[in-house]
């Protein structure tokens, strides 16, 4: 067994399990584990960011984006704190983060002695962002705790996983034995409730799947796709499952569309989503029977009772059906000319919510079809959500259930790492923006030539609205003082440009796709209508 210090035997365990890759801070807590990484330099890429927050959210980044594991490296405390709003919109989207984190001296924990950057409870803190998280202790612990968070990230749900290592685990050495990475195994689902719910779906008449983030966390587009078309059933796909199957196919719908579909519908399957807005609307399921899939044994009934729950894999349960629907399945006539008719329909009603749409449909028409969109909690990005066609699988990124705010920019530099040979934009609202401004310098000291739009209306404008149409225009807390973006932009080194309306973004997205350097685009907005009285139709449960 060699001798390594904890940083070595962190560095070596990860090199084992194949990561290429770090989003980073160093502080002292971390120098042996930096001073490890300079001898490993070779084979893994450190990229270094102005403030903890962007390591999680370029990680998550990374990982939504190709499926592989993105890790950040954060001291603790408040650098921990910094990085957890990433790790919660990770753990709202199940994106495969593994989180390292420093400590302080080993022998202090728990004590309360106002050790730098101590707080108390710091594992139960990080814990509710995550999946699992667990402490080293000792030097010859750490190839051990690596290998169960790769474990956790590759089995069952996934969902970001933290490690923490006291500096003086870091820093001390022992003998280490290095381990392999075990196999990954993911359940299919149990044979009985397969063939009962291939059976119903196969019977059906008019079959209705309702998909999520979780098809694309598991691959299993193919399936999806394949099992549809057996079924001639629409897939309306949730924000975190735009992509699963492309919007070019007729039977690809979107969740306002779900609306007239669902009561139609005799027999739903519900594939890798919470199901939660089918679940808490007045057009949800009636008497339907609702077959749900699920790899988290915890989600199976969670929003709403199913008469079959299977717990697998989406892409193993999914292959499953599709190899026992046949058997059991019914002669229907194709949906095409009536669910197209419907797309069209719901495109003009979508087409109206102004100026929103003629500037996502800008984006639409520049982004190659594999080019990846990274949208924001932005009055563009909401119409994004829901209205955006999407064509490939993992070229649609939102903030999920957590919706949070500011975490666009920094997620977009991640994505753009992951994928430097394909087009990468980042669309923002000013206020948003700001959160990650500083990562500007991040993009041009690493070469990360993300192109970036700021839709700049001097306002939290959603709050803006809000105020003024619930409550007789009591404006507070709401208007924004921003600088020159052009200015700001050039300030870091990145070039920068102003467009006038969606014709002039288009023409500068053209212009600025593939420069081979960093861009950002201001696009001065005034107020916009709300999209939410359209999406939440029917929602029994309003928000906004």
């Amino acid at each position: 067994m060699p001798q390594m210090t904890g940083g070595q035997a962190l560095v070596a365990q990860l090199l084992r399990e194949g990561i290429e890759v770090v989003f980073g801070l160093p502080g002292v807590q971390l120098d042996w584990a930096f001073d490890a990484l300079y001898d490993a330099r070779d084979r893994i890429r450190i990229y270094h960011t102005r403030h903890e927050q962007a390591t999680s959210y370029m990680a998550d980044g990374y990982a939504r984006t190709t499926g592989k594991v993105g890790m950040c490296l954060v001291v603790p405390g408040p650098g921990l704190l910094n990085a957890m709003a990433g790790l919660s919109t990770a753990y709202a989207c199940n994106s495969k983060v593994l989180c390292v984190s420093g400590q302080i001296p080993s022998e202090h924990i728990g004590k309360g002695r106002g050790m730098l950057h101590e707080i108390p409870h710091q594992l139960e803190a990080v814990r509710s962002v995550t999946k699992w998280a667990a402490r080293a202790m000792r030097p010859e612990e750490v190839p051990g705790l690596v290998r169960e968070a790769f474990r956790q990230l590759h089995t069952g749900r996934p969902r970001p996983v933290e490690i923490e290592i006291p500096p003086d685990v870091l820093m001390n050495t022992a003998e280490v034995t290095l381990l392999d990475p075990e196999p990954a195994e993911q359940p299919e689902g149990d044979p009985d409730l397969l063939d009962q719910a291939a059976r119903a779906l196969g019977q059906a008449e008019r079959p209705i799947i309702f998909a999520g983030g979780g098809v694309l966390a598991a691959e299993a587009w193919e399936e999806l796709q394949a099992l549809a078309e057996l079924l001639e059933a629409p897939v309306v796909m949730s924000m975190d499952g735009k992509g699963a199957l492309s919007d070019r196919h007729y039977l690809a719908q979107n969740m306002i569309a779900a609306r007239e579909l669902t009561p139609q519908s005799d027999v739903i399957l519900v594939v890798g989503t919470r199901f939660l807005q089918p679940a808490t609307s007045d057009w949800g399921p009636n008497g339907q029977v609702v077959i749900q899939m699920d790899i988290d044994p915890e989600e199976i009934g969670r929003n709403y009772p199913p008469a079959i729950g299977i717990v697998a894999d989406a892409k193993r349960g999914l292959a499953a059906l599709v190899d026992r629907v046949p058997k059991h399945n019914r002669k229907r006539a194709s949906r095409k000319e009536e669910l197209t008719a419907l797309k069209e329909r719901i495109e003009d009603l979508l087409w109206e919510v102004q100026p929103q749409a003629a500037y996502a449909m800008a984006l639409r028409e520049v982004l190659p079809d594999d080019g990846i969109l990274v949208s924001e909690s932005t009055q563009v990005g909401y119409w994004t959500w829901n209205a955006f066609p999407v064509y490939r699988p993992r070229t649609l990124l939102t903030s999920g259930y957590q919706g949070t705010l500011g975490y666009g920019f920094a997620t977009a530099l991640g994505a753009q790492v992951a994928n430097p040979d394909k087009a990468v934009i980042s669309i923002n609202g000013d206020g948003g923006f700001m959160y990650n401004v500083q990562e500007l310098a991040t993009a041009v000291q690493h070469r990360i030539n993300l192109v970036t739009v700021v839709f700049n209306d001097n306002a939290y404008g959603n709050v803006r609205r809000i105020q003024k149409e619930r409550f007789n225009g009591r404006l507070i807390a709401s208007d924004l003082y921003n600088p020159d973006f052009v200015k700001l932009a050039e300030a870091f080194g990145v070039e920068g440009i102003r467009a006038e309306g969606p014709e002039q973004l288009k023409q500068a997205l053209e212009r600025s796709l593939g420069v081979g350097h960093p861009v950002l685009i201001e696009v001065p907005v005034g107020e916009m209508p709300s999209i939410w009285s359209i999406v939440m139709a029917g929602r029994r449960q309003q928000a906004v």
